[in-house]
């Protein structure tokens, strides 16, 4: 018998502000995604697609509507509650890397497990591990100035994944790449939910971006429009 879903939103509207001024952005999102999957959620500016990230990403909470997480009824937790859920079973990837200017990849990387209180030695050996699963055995201890754009992506998905999350969510990840380095980051992203499993949910407006998911949920005017599988994963 199949299990419930990892992440369930049902019903989910955000309001901003009230009264003539409230504005709607979402208009009850109903959206199911298994463990494992690989969803791109792809739409116009002022879609919808980013609030639903915040939400997902324990971010921002809804106006109304049930976020489930393995189950958790998401909205009804509290805001430390909430930020163990984020910090225990989410990594983030932006489009801007957000790495820290003066502090080496490897300080980088090892934030999270800061905020989880890791001794310096389990951070250490974790921060070396993940950056040697992108590829960046030797850069240890450069500073993001030193390295080129691709690399400062890797570093940021070393940081997200150092953790071992369930779920990666990647905002345009390639947004700021050329053509060449968004494919190298788009494949260590596939491996990483192929072979680890992790689940992945990217925002991209970018359609070769996006192939590389195995699903397509569509996002207009705040409601889903379109959930599709991909073909037949590369």
């Amino acid at each position: 018998m199949r299990g419930s879903p990892l992440i369930s939103l049902t019903g989910i509207t955000k309001t901003y502000g009230s009264g003539q001024a409230a504005f709607q952005a979402l208009k009850g999102i109903d959206l199911s995604i298994e463990a494992g999957d690989f969803v791109a959620v792809m739409g116009h500016s002022g879609s919808g697609k980013s609030t639903t990230m915040n939400i997902l990403g324990c971010l921002d909470t809804p106006t109304s509507g049930s976020y489930r997480f393995l189950g958790v009824p998401v909205e009804r937790l509290s805001r430390n509650q909430r930020a163990l859920l984020r910090k225990n079973y989410l990594g983030f990837v932006f489009q801007g890397f957000n790495l820290l200017a003066r502090t080496t990849a490897l300080e980088n990387v090892e934030l999270p497990l800061v905020y989880r209180g890791e001794p310096a030695a389990v951070r250490h050996d974790a921060a070396r591990a993940a950056l040697g699963q992108v590829g960046l055995q030797g850069w240890e201890h450069h500073t993001p100035a030193e390295l080129s754009g691709g690399q400062q992506q890797r570093v940021a998905i070393a940081r997200a994944i150092v953790t071992k999350p369930a779920v990666l969510l990647a905002d345009e990840p390639t947004g700021n790449l050329d053509t060449r380095t968004s494919r190298e980051i788009m494949d260590l992203i596939t491996t990483f939910n192929r072979e680890r499993g992790i689940t992945v949910l990217m925002v991209t407006h970018e359609p070769d971006m996006a192939a590389y998911a195995k699903r397509v949920v569509r996002f207009v005017d705040g409601r889903v429009e379109s959930d599709q599988r991909n073909g037949e994963a590369r």
